[in-house]
C-alpha cells in the first residue's frame, strides 16, 4: 500500500513537470500580450492618419514660411498688381503716346479730288489740308505745326526727297508732331514725261528715305505739277499709294515774295474755291504759314471741319 502511494505521487510530479516545460516552449521569451497589442493599436492609427487626410502621409504639406511656399516678392507668386492691369484689357501704345488703334475709315477721294463720306450721317463739310514741296524751314514748319494744332488739324505734308536729303530733322519734326507725311516724288519733275524706270526711281526712292528716316511709310502720292500721267498712276498703285492732285489750289505757288497782301490774297483764292470735301492745295512758304491761322478761323466759322487723312480710303 505504501509502495502504490509512492508510484502514485511520483507520477504526478513527472506529470506537473511536462506541462510546465510544454508553456515555456509555445511563449516567445521577451514578448507580452500587452506589447503586442500596443504595438498593432500604433500601426492602426497610422492607416487611418494616411487614409484619412491625403495631405498629410503621401505629400508635405506647404507651410506657410517653408520653402516651397509662394512668397509674395518672389517670381513665382502671382501680382496683383499685374491681374489688375491685365484685367482692364490691354491698350498699346505706337511709342508716341497715342492709342495704336486704327483711324476708322470713314471718307473716300472721289473723281475730282474731293473728299467725301463713305456712308450717309458721316459730316460732308470737311476740307482736306494739303502742304507740297518741303521740308526746307524750321521756323515755317514750326508755326504751320503750332497752328495745326490750335486748330487740331490734321494735314498731309507733301516732301521731296531732295530736300528730305538735306532736312532730315524737319522731316523727324513733322513726324514727331503727329502729321501726315505724303510722297512728292524725288526731284519735283514733270514724271508723265519720263520712262517707267525713272518714275519708279522717284517715287520708290521717297518711300525708302521716309521709312528710314521716320519708320513710317507714305501712303498718299501727289505727282508734281499734278501731272504723273497714266506711268505716275501705275507706280504709286504698285507702291500702295493714294494717287492725288487737288481741288482747291490757293495758289500760293504764284505769290511773289515781300508782297503784303500774300496771306489775304491766299485766304481769298481758298474761300472763293471752298465747296464741301475741298481738298486744299498750299505750300510751305512764309506767306502761307502767315496766312494758316486766319484761314482755318475762318474754315471753321463757316462750319468746316478737318478730315483727318488717315481716315481715308486708299482704294478707290
Amino acid at each position: 500500500m505504501r509502495i502504490r502511494q509512492m508510484v502514485l505521487l511520483l507520477t504526478a510530479v513527472l506529470l506537473l513537470s511536462a506541462c510546465s516545460q510544454t508553456e515555456s516552449t509555445n511563449s516567445p521569451a521577451g514578448t507580452a500580450s500587452g506589447d503586442t497589442t500596443a504595438a498593432q493599436e500604433q500601426a492602426s492609427q497610422t492607416t487611418t492618419g494616411t487614409e484619412g487626410n491625403t495631405s498629410q502621409g503621401t505629400e508635405p504639406a506647404t507651410d506657410a514660411g517653408s520653402d516651397n511656399a509662394p512668397d509674395a516678392g518672389s517670381d513665382n507668386a502671382p501680382d496683383a498688381s499685374l491681374d489688375a492691369t491685365t484685367s482692364k484689357g490691354s491698350s498699346a501704345n505706337d511709342g508716341t503716346g497715342e492709342s495704336s488703334e486704327a483711324t476708322p475709315i470713314t471718307y473716300r477721294m472721289n473723281n475730282n479730288y474731293d473728299i467725301v463720306p463713305i456712308d450717309e450721317g458721316t459730316e460732308r463739310k470737311v476740307v482736306l489740308l494739303t502742304f507740297d514741296d518741303g521740308p526746307k524751314d524750321r521756323a515755317m514748319i514750326t508755326k504751320m505745326l503750332d497752328t495745326l494744332d490750335k486748330h487740331q488739324a490734321k494735314a498731309i505734308f507733301f516732301v521731296n526727297g531732295y530736300r528730305v536729303k538735306e532736312n532730315p530733322e524737319l522731316l523727324q519734326l513733322i513726324h514727331e508732331r503727329g502729321q501726315i507725311i505724303g510722297n512728292h516724288s524725288y526731284d519735283h519733275i514733270v514724271l508723265k514725261n519720263e520712262s517707267e524706270t525713272k518714275v519708279k526711281q522717284q517715287i520708290e526712292d521717297v518711300q525708302k528715305l521716309v521709312q528710314d528716316t521716320t519708320g513710317v511709310t507714305p501712303v498718299f502720292f501727289r505727282p508734281p505739277h499734278g501731272a504723273g500721267g497714266d506711268v505716275g498712276r501705275k507706280v504709286a498703285k504698285e507702291n500702295g499709294l493714294l494717287y492725288m492732285t487737288w481741288s482747291n489750289g490757293s495758289l500760293d505757288w504764284t505769290m511773289k515774295a515781300n508782297h503784303a497782301n500774300n496771306p489775304e490774297t491766299l485766304i481769298k483764292n481758298v474761300m472763293d474755291q471752298l465747296h464741301a470735301g475741298s481738298n486744299i492745295l498750299m505750300h510751305e512758304l512764309p506767306w502761307t504759314a502767315e496766312a494758316l491761322d486766319k484761314l482755318l478761323t475762318q474754315l471753321e466759322e463757316k462750319g468746316y471741319g478737318f478730315v483727318d487723312p488717315r481716315s481715308i480710303k486708299l482704294e478707290n
